[in-house]
């Protein structure tokens, strides 16, 4: 979600951050992913949240087949891709700075087909839910979007509107700091929540979470 320029000395000498683009294979196609670190920061590069998510997503723990979702915070878009490829039909959001980078990415990598079932659309956290229809997605997506502590309660509202009972979100992110561990307490507040997967080797936690009110498993 947010264009926030990283200084590079406090990259984890990620030097794949800077490559114009990267290569994925899911779904049975091969995806490339544009980047566009200079211009965009950290919206226009692929991190390992999302891409652990999308291998989440593809062993078939979850069936996005027909479902609806949104993706929150998409930057690059592989996430809603990956999604789309799956089945789904995605609603895919940024803020409008990012959304020009973020259709070029998935035009390149739908097939003409199925790109009618993305729909990239301006979301900023806490601002004009009113354009979305709360209850309308069975799943809601985010990829390494828990960073900045400032936008956690928007963040919240957003998941709090969106989220009807029969929602299932899920959440990919690192836990680097307090703060990360702060905003799982505030999640709780509101919803279920259980950690469903980890990735030791890119040390990612996938979160599940959903109405108190929910019984139903994934």
């Amino acid at each position: 979600m947010a264009l926030v320029p990283y200084d590079d000395t406090h990259l984890w000498g990620m030097q794949k951050l800077h490559q114009p683009s990267s290569v994925y294979s899911f779904a049975n196609h091969t995806i490339q992913i544009k980047q566009n670190w200079k211009q965009l920061g950290v919206a226009a590069v692929v991190w390992d949240a999302a891409v652990v998510l999308c291998t989440y997503l593809e062993a078939g723990d979850v069936e996005l087949r027909g479902r609806s979702v949104i993706e929150l915070g998409a930057g690059t878009g592989l996430l809603g891709i990956v999604a789309v490829l799956l089945g789904a039909h995605v609603t895919i959001t940024d803020r409008e700075a990012a959304l020009e980078f973020l259709r070029s990415n998935i035009q390149a990598n739908l097939p003409p087909d199925i790109q009618s079932r993305a729909v990239v659309k301006e979301l900023t956290w806490g601002q004009n839910l009113s354009s979305f229809s709360p209850g309308e997605y069975d799943f809601i997506l985010g990829a390494d979007i828990v960073y900045l502590e400032e936008t956690f309660p928007d963040l919240l509202q957003t998941l709090d509107y969106l989220c009807a009972d029969h929602t299932v979100i899920l959440l990919s992110c690192r836990l680097r700091y307090e703060r990360d561990q702060n905003f799982l307490t505030m999640l709780k507040g509101i919803f279920s929540v259980r950690e469903v997967h980890y990735d030791p080797s890119n040390d990612v936690h996938i979160f599940k979470a959903w109405r108190n009110n929910q019984k139903r498993e994934l």
